[in-house]
């Protein structure tokens, strides 16, 4: 990697300055701005207290003996600041990006190990089975679900699950609402009133269990919504089965053998208090019920047989219950680094200029399933991705039902679609992509051509910063900045037109592919599909 060379150059020039340091200290980045290099290196001044040199004075000595070994990847070199060095490199690292890129494929470029093996235990979505999984709820199955890919990619051994809260009050009143619905009678205090509970009551047999019928009607239009997004799921975990398991009691006992447990004004309490947390917290109840927590602990315990590393992905409304399950798990002998939650926040749909409530009690809401059907699942999926997690969002649904620029995903789909109409145009023409090893990538100089290998060579490092800050919508920015590029060199840089020299447009040709490779890869990423036609 061009990186490496680099870091081998400074650390060469370091020495004949007798100076030593460990290969990791000498770090490489991309300057903000295109017109400070293509590389950056801050060494001078990250070691220049440690060997007593004015930093600056330091760097000028480095280009200096860098300069004399002729190194042909770099073009020039400047000291910028207190003591940055930039380095402004030749072409040809950009075609060894598009040679490497051409050589490993979809399969083998920008698959960062950094994984290394560890095993990731990853819960999303997980809504209650008691309705159809609405417009909200989708944001987590599309981020869930595209993290899992970057996981893999990233080299981690990864694991996806669903938590069924199939037991409860709530599940009870959904049950209990259904009958009323079918039977034509008032709802139950805190009964679900939307529209689809009329709908699957007429649907409901007489002669079932009105609560585990709609436990499986919730669940399966949940599954049939997350598929539509291809959001598909490893395992599919139920609080009723973990339950008559037994598991609850055993985690109870082991927590009670560690001394975790006080029992106190009539109730059991947990002292999650001791790791952080604001307060203890109430296992079972003075009735003798448990509290929900109880369950959650135990699921929570048992995901580590699936996961070195236990993930969840949950709600702006659980900044509470992350401290508490750390301190859970604390006391079963989990490392406090073992448990992740990540907690995102709530969607704001927009139509007509006007917001759209999401309330699955009341009805008042817009289904995942229904968001797909006016939008596509594509659209839907990217539009979901395109910010943090952390961050609140608003989608506007006339936007994404635009096929135009403005709709994000049209205009990196509609990239890929062009890649796709080159090739067929030049099988039209009969003309043929020559041998990799008998072209001429020398001839790619145009800014343009630079601009698309330079995006290139980034996604390997944007793939393992979003494996790292948990962040899919990295991927989804690299992806629209890239489709900018290549629309930027399809406008620019013709490839099959009758004055392009032969060689030319075959390095172009190649190009084209090396591109159709990294919209494979992020497309793939975000579980979007990849058109040919448009």
């Amino acid at each position: 990697m061009i990186t490496e060379v680099l870091a081998a150059a400074l650390m060469t020039s370091l020495r004949e300055s007798q100076i030593e340091v460990a290969a990791n200290e000498i770090q490489m980045e991309r300057p903000a701005l295109r017109d400070h290099g293509d590389w950056s290196s801050n060494v001078a001044l990250a070691i220049s207290k440690e060997v007593g040199r004015n930093p600056r004075e330091l760097a000028e000595e480095l280009v200096q003996a860098i300069e004399r070994s002729s190194n042909d990847l770099i073009e020039r070199m400047e000291v910028a600041g207190p003591g940055f060095i930039n380095f402004y490199l030749s072409p040809r690292w950009l075609h060894d990006v598009m040679l490497e890129v051409l050589s490993e494929g979809e399969g083998g470029y920008a698959r960062p190990e950094i994984g290394k093996g560890q095993s990731i235990n990853l819960e999303f979505v997980s809504a209650n089975p008691t309705g159809p999984l609405h417009a909200g709820g989708g944001r987590w199955g599309a981020y869930g679900d595209s993290l899992s890919r970057i996981f893999r990619r990233c080299g981690y051994q990864t694991f996806t699950e669903y938590y069924v809260n199939d037991r409860g009050l709530q599940t009870e009143l959904f049950g209990a609402s259904l009958l009323a619905r079918r039977n034509g009678i008032d709802l139950p205090d805190d009964g679900y009133a939307g529209e689809y509970v009329a709908e699957w009551a007429s649907e409901m047999p007489d002669d079932v269990d009105p609560i585990e019928w709609g436990r499986k009607r919730a669940l399966a239009d949940v599954q049939q919504s997350l598929a539509l997004m291809n959001v598909e799921f490893d395992h599919w975990a139920s609080e009723k089965a973990l339950v008559e398991s037994g598991a609850m009691e055993a985690t109870m006992a082991d927590l009670r053998a560690g001394g975790w447990i006080d029992d106190r004004d009539g109730a059991t309490w947990l002292r999650t208090s001791e790791f952080g947390d604001e307060k203890d917290r109430v296992l079972v109840k003075s009735d003798g019920e448990p509290t929900y927590f109880v369950p959650d602990i135990a699921y929570h315990h048992e995901k580590f047989e699936r996961g070195d590393l236990v993930i969840d992905v949950l709600g702006a409304d659980h900044h509470g219950y992350v401290p508490r399950m750390s301190a859970a798990m604390q006391m079963l002998g989990h490392k406090p680094e073992s448990y992740e939650a990540i907690i995102g926040q709530n969607v704001t749909l927009v139509r007509d200029g006007q917001e759209i409530k999401l309330s699955k009690r009341t009805g008042t809401m817009v289904e995942v399933s229904e968001l797909i059907e006016a939008v596509g699942a594509d659209v839907a999926r990217f539009a979901y991705l395109l910010q943090s997690i952390d961050s609140r969002q608003t989608i506007d649904i006339d936007v994404l039902s635009k096929q135009a620029n403005e709709n994000p995903v049209y205009y990196v789909q509609y990239a890929h679609a062009r890649i796709a109409s080159v090739a067929r145009e030049a099988a039209s023409r009969g003309i043929d992509r020559a041998a990799l090893d008998s072209i001429d990538v020398g001839l790619l100089t145009h800014d343009r051509e630079l601009e698309l290998l330079r995006y290139l060579s980034t996604l390997p490092e944007i793939l393992e910063i979003a494996a790292r800050d948990r962040a899919p919508h990295r991927i989804a920015t690299w992806l629209r900045e890239f489709a900018s590029a290549f629309h930027g060199f399809y406008h620019d840089c013709p490839v099959l037109r009758s004055d392009v020299d032969a060689g030319i447009q075959q390095a172009r040709l190649w190009l084209v592919e090396s591109a159709r490779v990294g919209f494979a890869i992020g497309l793939d990423l975000l579980g979007l599909t990849a058109p040919e036609q448009m």
